[in-house]
């Protein structure tokens, strides 16, 4: 049997309870930062590193919530950490990524996410994927993180 796809990552949430997400180049739809681990790499470091590479935000492992590892698509598990945004975070305008990938058209190196934005619960169907809405409608919901918080 096949193991697996795990990517690891980060549900960011400001004070107010709106969250974190970074828009996918070249799609129209906007994503939690995440992605897969290096070998041997646990998955709070991973979802950290994921972090950096597609926001630019450095936050310390201390202030992560394990949520746990959630069914996210057929062929891809979600091992997810919560932490709560500091005001120093909240201006997204100095964010940037600096994971590349080829463009599909012409090989040129692109960044992995292009844009980002604080969105609050009730506005996540607008934007992200349907696997992403799914999650946060059913089995982790926004709200009652923030709450728990």
């Amino acid at each position: 049997m096949n193991e697996r796809i795990v990517s690891c990552g980060v549900v960011l949430l400001t004070p107010d309870g709106r969250v974190l997400l970074a828009h996918a180049t070249g799609t129209d739809h906007w994503d939690i930062p995440k992605g897969q681990g290096e070998p041997g790499e646990a998955p709070a470091d991973t979802a950290l590193r994921e972090m950096v590479e597609e926001t630019g935000l450095a936050i310390g492992a201390e202030r992560l919530t394990d949520l746990g590892r959630f069914l996210y698509r057929r062929d891809k598990d979600l091992h997810l950490f919560a932490a709560r945004a500091h005001a120093s975070e909240l201006d997204l305008s100095s964010c940037t990524c600096t994971s590349l990938f080829p463009r599909r058209s012409d090989g040129v190196m692109i960044p992995e996410m292009d844009a980002y934005r604080w969105c609050r619960p009730d506005e996540v169907e607008r934007y992200a994927s349907r696997s992403l809405t799914r999650l946060f409608q059913t089995t982790l919901s926004l709200a009652e993180l923030h709450r728990s918080l």
